[in-house]
């Protein structure tokens, strides 16, 4: 039996280094799906279905690498930093963390090794999506005077609020998850290579 020492928990350079590559990725999937948002706003919206969808690949390849508590925790800091950086403020950054946070206690629950841990983690780990929207809802009125600036129209600006708004951020939430826990099983079935080699069942 080999002996654990105090030090076998502890994230090393490579861990580091994949929660680097893997949250390049994820913007990736997020900056293209939201491009997408430019053509009408209610695909602004279906950014809960899509992210989780597109993004499930990656994620559930990146799962197969986290054998440390702390790398989905990391990635979730570092995606709030670039949410920040990109211009969506910090009204969104206390979900994106907390959400990291949470799915990797809930993954780190299943010793790395569950499979139903893991869909359930990324499924939490989702709720990050929803940040994009807090400006819209919490800054309304400056966000639409913002847009109206910009050239979008009042017809994309109404649209928009109808679908994003106070009372519909509860099932934009519920949806992140639904969807996150979906993508997680066809991310699984396209990965699943490497979910036998990494011991995930």
């Amino acid at each position: 039996m080999s002996e654990v020492t105090p030090n076998s928990n502890r994230l090393k350079a490579k861990d580091f280094i994949t929660v680097g590559i893997f949250t390049a990725i994820i913007f990736a999937v997020e900056f293209v799906c939201g491009m997408l948002g430019f053509i009408h706003p209610f695909i602004v919206a279906s950014y809960v279905v899509m992210i989780p969808l597109v993004g499930a690949i990656p994620m559930m390849l990146f799962y197969t690498k986290v054998q440390k508590f702390g790398m989905i925790t990391i990635m979730s800091v570092l995606i709030a930093i670039i949410m920040f950086v990109m211009g969506m403020g910090y009204l969104g950054a206390p979900l994106i963390v907390v959400a990291g946070v949470i799915a990797d206690l809930i993954a780190r629950s299943g010793k790395y090794k569950s499979f139903k841990k893991t869909m359930v983690s990324y499924g939490v780990f989702c709720l990050w999506i929803c940040a994009n929207y807090f400006p819209v809802i919490i800054t309304a009125e400056s966000y639409r005077k913002s847009l109206i600036d910009e050239g979008y129209s009042a017809e994309y600006c109404n649209n928009l609020f109808l679908a994003i708004n106070y009372k519909t951020i509860g099932v934009l939430l519920v949806l992140c998850f639904v969807f996150g826990c979906i993508g997680a099983v066809i991310g699984k079935a396209v990965v699943k290579k490497h979910f036998e080699k990494a011991g995930i069942v």
